[in-house]
């Protein structure tokens, strides 16, 4: 992936909330249908979408934000997916955009299906993939998640310090002029620390969709990632079988794919995407 296509960005104040940092690439004329991608765990809106957003430009106005405590986003004293969600209606505010294709990965995703539980009428449609309507489906996870809500509990006091302290390492970690591609992605990656991802991790595991699923009235796709052991196929399955209508687009892909096998993952997402919106101009008639 040639490093012209990776967009610059800028930070972004959401009024009341903070500042993250955004990037906002524009779709082949000024009336593009927006979408919004979430990243995931432990990476940032751009190391998780930048081989992504060049093909999906030439369909969408395409923007990304670090999440809070990822990367350069949000500083709090807690985190939360509830917090997260209302950050993207927030920016979604600050750039003038009335409703949006909410896109998101792996917890990205988790945070998409929030967005439009808490902002149902700025949610054009979805596309989710490697998703999951929860993370206790088994007793290993509700051992691991139980284990790391625990531990996140006992040290709360001291995640203000800790979060506050990581913006110089953020500000530090990130080159403004980066010799190649490996040297960025491995600065995007340092950005956000073990403590912020443990802290997330188990704001995951408290996740549960389920009981409202049905409920999603906006046109849906599901990017099911077929070899994913993170995220079980049959797990991305039965959530997009639980949403009325959704669309499902499997893919021979594990849950790096968004990266790691970009030329499989993209061009399902955009076709997801692509699908969408016809469907949500459909609706809006």
């Amino acid at each position: 992936m040639p490093w012209a296509e990776i967009p610059s960005g800028r930070m972004v104040e959401l009024p009341g909330r903070g500042s993250t940092y955004v990037t906002d690439t524009a779709g082949p004329d000024p009336d593009s249908p927006a979408v919004v991608l979430l990243h995931a765990v432990g990476t940032t809106g751009l190391l998780t979408w930048f081989p992504t957003i060049p093909v999906l430009s030439t369909r969408f106005r395409v923007i990304t934000l670090d999440q809070r405590w990822h990367g350069r986003g949000i500083r709090s004293a807690k985190f939360s997916l509830s917090d997260s969600a209302d950050d993207v209606a927030a920016l979604l505010d600050v750039l003038g955009i009335e409703r949006a294709i909410i896109g998101g990965f792996s917890m990205g995703s988790i945070i998409a299906q929030r967005t439009w539980r808490q902002h149902p009428d700025r949610v054009a449609g979805l596309v989710l993939a490697a998703t999951t309507d929860r993370f206790r489906g088994t007793v290993s996870e509700r051992l691991f998640h139980q284990a790391m809500e625990t531990s996140m509990a006992a040290l709360r006091g001291v995640s203000r310090s800790r979060v506050a302290g990581q913006v110089a390492v953020d500000v530090a970690a990130h080159d403004p002029v980066p010799v190649d591609i490996h040297d960025w992605a491995l600065a995007e990656f340092r950005s956000t620390s073990p403590w912020a991802v443990a802290h997330a991790v188990a704001s995951l595991g408290r996740h549960h969709s389920r009981p409202w699923l049905r409920r999603i009235n906006v046109p849906t796709a599901v990017v099911v990632t077929l070899r994913d052991k993170v995220i079980p196929a049959a797990r991305q399955l039965d959530l997009a079988r639980r949403i009325p209508g959704a669309t499902i687009h499997g893919i021979d892909a594990g849950h790096a794919s968004v990266v790691m096998e970009a030329e499989v993952f993209v061009p399902a997402f955009v076709e997801a995407c692509t699908t969408v919106h016809a469907r949500a101009a459909d609706f809006a008639r």
